[in-house]
């Protein structure tokens, strides 16, 4: 009769709070991987997400502003779009907290910049979904 192992293997837990992780990296685009050791990929999410941010707010690209005003579908793209813009931490923060608000033109420029801004948050969002995962212990 085979010989049935009792060995337990411990596998790696988790490093840091995985929710100090997320909100470290909420705030500061990377931060979250600094905190685990990881600063190349947290460099790379840093720099990424705040070249997108500072492209939009070059482009002079608006802020999305959640108002009640509207159908159902505006509502929801302001929504959204305001959650993706706050998703970028500190630099939407600091932008809106010093008075960076450009009115809202129908001009191309304008429009691919509200663009960068929210896709700097969903980025950041990411990144933060990713160092979830590492600090649970679930990703390497």
């Amino acid at each position: 009769m085979p010989a049935v192992s009792t060995e337990v293997v411990d596998a790696p837990g988790p490093t840091r709070s995985p929710i100090l992780t997320v909100l470290a990296a909420w705030l500061i685009p990377g931060a979250g991987h600094f905190l685990l050791g990881r600063r190349n990929r947290g460099l790379i999410v840093f720099a990424t997400v705040l070249i997108a941010f500072l492209v939009g707010v070059l482009i002079r690209g608006p802020f999305f502003n959640p108002s009640g005003n509207g159908d159902l579908l505006s509502r929801l793209i302001q929504y959204g779009g305001f959650i993706g813009d706050l998703a970028s931490g500190l630099p939407y923060i600091l932008a809106a907290f010093l008075g960076y608000g450009p009115p809202d033109q129908p001009t191309h420029s304008a429009d691919y910049g509200s663009k960068f801004l929210v896709s700097a948050g969903l980025m950041n969002v990411l990144a933060m979904v990713d160092a979830w995962e590492i600090a649970r212990g679930e990703k390497d």
